[in-house]
């Protein structure tokens, strides 16, 4: 049996903290919630114990988690770790993932994590915070454009090496077609 939307709404003020070990099983279903709403549930294949050793544990690399909480229930997290620019030698700072549960969605709660997100980065100095966002997310484009971030170019264009591919490219193996 689920629970009733209304059951999971947040009565109390949202507080957003950093995660607690004993958070991760909820943060866990978050992220589950969070590939379900993307349609992406099909390519999680981690677990609640792996997260706990990045996030508190001594796996590489190290994330953190901030979290929206109201009435000791949590209904939102970001998850995030530092990168460098090369060019600007300073930090960036990834957002991995931003997620609120919809019965808390209209509650400040998404806004309260950015806020708490970006005082890491300004205290921290990076140079920006950056993330991606699905196309057809509308609803997500139009808060984090509410809150005054811009697309970034478009003349980069994002790879990814894995799975079969990147193993090739381990070992030494010339990928099919590659002639350079």
């Amino acid at each position: 049996m689920s629970a009733s939307p209304e059951s999971l709404a947040a009565r109390g003020p949202i507080e957003v903290r950093p995660a607690r070990p004993a958070d991760v099983e909820a943060i866990w279903d978050l992220l589950r919630g969070l590939a379900v709403y993307e349609k992406l549930d099909h390519l999680v294949t981690g677990s609640a114990e792996a997260m706990r050793r990045h996030l508190f544990g001594d796996a590489w690399p190290r994330a953190e988690c901030l979290v929206a909480e109201s009435d000791g229930r949590l209904g939102g997290y970001a998850l995030f770790y530092g990168a460098l620019s090369s060019f600007w030698v300073r930090p960036v700072l990834w957002l991995e993932d931003l997620y609120v549960i919809d019965a808390w969605r209209g509650r400040g709660a998404g806004r309260a994590l950015m806020r708490s997100l970006a005082t890491i980065a300004v205290e921290r100095e990076c140079a920006r915070v950056e993330w991606e966002v699905l196309d057809w997310n509308a609803p997500a484009i139009a808060f984090y454009e509410r809150l005054g971030a811009a697309a970034s170019s478009t003349d980069w264009l994002r790879y990814r090496l894995e799975g079969d591919a990147l193993r090739a490219v381990a070992a030494g193996e010339e990928a099919a077609g590659d002639r350079g």
